[in-house]
């Protein structure tokens, strides 16, 4: 009888009282989540709707053969599930009907608290990346104001302005240092080693030819020192025979004919040279640019004739006396000289 009325008393003190079927043990408070503490003030020591009574303070439940604490007026008793067998008591409880989706809840929001970690793991790595490349171009731009004599960056512009004076004052320099050179007498130059040469092939030419025979000598320097005669158009098959014969000259091998538009008028040039002595002359014969005519040296030297079809073709210079002269490139019936510089094609895409 004795333990009868022990399996009768319900954990919270109450008697005679069945638990719902519908309404299980264990059912959070509206509003607020299961095992907060009880609310004070008012409904202090009063049981809430689902849950079983506990004492204010947090105390244990009241001891066996106590009075229960009478209901609030309106309200149902609190229900209390029967006390568990013996086999059941070892069993682990069920999980309150709120447990699944508070766990579920749980766990959703430790997967949204690891991905808060890493974002603001990436940010702070972020920020430590930018602090170390700031801090490295202040290394260098330190390091470059050391490298300027420790010169500060507002000195800069001062700075550059000073070596732009200098500059400047370096180019008045040597401006005025070549302007003196210029005004001082330039030293005379050292004779060319083939001026003796020059100097009797002219007095030759004069004494067999003509005075008038040659119209100017001189060194040229840019071919090698070559003396280099300029002959007057009717004396040049006399001192053609007279540079290939004799016997201080020898000049036997014409090695290349060329013809030069001037503009102001055109010249046929003769390089010559002497198969026994290796010396070389160069011969140029000016002629008018209207009417071109230069007298023939085929006869004396064979290599000219076809030099001198070349030029007849391309430039529009006469060679009186050539055996065969005609055109060697164009047809015969093309109109102009192409060489020329103020040719101009009749047909333009020719």
């Amino acid at each position: 009888m004795t333990e009868e009325k022990k399996d009768s008393v319900p954990a919270g003190g109450e008697t005679g009282q069945e638990p719902k079927a519908s309404e299980p043990a264990g059912k959070p408070v509206e509003g607020g989540e299961a095992g907060l503490e009880p609310k004070t003030s008012e409904t202090a020591g009063l049981p809430v709707e689902g849950e079983a009574s506990v004492p204010v303070g947090g105390s244990e439940a009241p001891a066996k053969g106590a009075e229960p604490a009478e209901p609030v007026k309106g309200e149902e008793a609190p229900l209390v599930a029967a006390k568990p067998s013996s086999d059941e008591a070892s069993a682990e409880p069920a999980p309150a009907g709120g447990e699944p989706a508070k766990a579920a809840d749980a766990g959703g929001g430790s997967a949204a608290a690891d991905g808060d970690a890493e974002a603001e793991a990436k940010a702070r790595a972020a920020a430590e990346a930018r602090e170390a490349r700031a801090a490295a171009r202040a290394a260098r731009a330190a390091a470059a104001g050391a490298a300027g004599d420790g010169a500060p960056a507002g000195g800069d512009a001062e700075a550059k302005a000073k070596a732009a004076e200098e500059a400047r004052a370096a180019r008045a320099a040597a401006r005025a240092a070549k302007a003196a050179e210029d005004a001082a007498p330039a030293e005379p130059k050292a004779p060319s080693p083939n001026q003796p040469r020059l100097d009797r092939v002219v007095e030759l030419l004069k004494e067999a030819v003509g005075a008038e025979a040659v119209a100017e000598a001189y060194i040229n320097e840019k071919d090698g020192d070559c003396p280099t005669l300029v002959m007057a158009p009717e004396h040049w098959v006399a001192a053609a025979g007279l540079l290939k014969t004799h016997e201080e000259l020898r000049q036997n091998y014409l090695r290349n004919v060329t013809g030069t538009d001037m503009e102001t008028h055109l010249e046929v040039v003769y390089h010559l040279i002497s198969l026994e002595t290796k010396q070389e002359y160069c011969v140029k014969v000016k002629t008018d640019r209207d009417q071109p005519s230069v007298p023939s040296v085929t006869p004396v030297w064979a290599t000219a004739n076809w030099n001198e079809r070349e030029i007849y073709d391309l430039l529009g210079v006469d060679f009186p006396g050539h055996p065969d002269l005609r055109r060697i490139m164009m047809p015969d019936d093309w109109v102009g000289y192409p060489l020329r510089k103020d040719y101009e094609p009749i047909d333009p895409e020719v």
